[in-house]
């Protein structure tokens, strides 16, 4: 079942949705390393090496280019210099 291209896009998907969904950094890159071993598959990825893509081949891809694709992002759209707002003082102290 993992050796199927479309499993691993309809998984890009979900973790896409799950990003626009919560508010959080992480799943972005997970769904781009997803979307990208889906295409790996489909186009076919080299014939010595995914004739037999084994899950643990698929996984080892999988978290290699998420981890290059978060970097990637955290550093094209990371925190920004004076992004963060510290408050000194409480609206409710008046």
């Amino acid at each position: 079942m993992w050796g199927l291209w479309w499993v691993w896009v309809a998984l890009a998907l979900g973790l896409a949705i799950l990003e626009v969904l919560l508010p959080v950094f992480v799943f972005l890159g997970f769904a781009l390393g997803a979307g990208v071993t889906g295409l790996i598959l489909l186009i076919g990825g080299g014939p010595a090496l995914w004739m037999a893509a084994s899950l643990p081949r698929l996984l080892v891809v999988f978290a290699v280019i998420s981890v290059v694709a978060w970097i990637l992002l955290r550093w094209a759209v990371g925190v920004r210099k004076g992004q963060i707002k510290v408050w000194d003082r409480d609206i409710n102290e008046d």
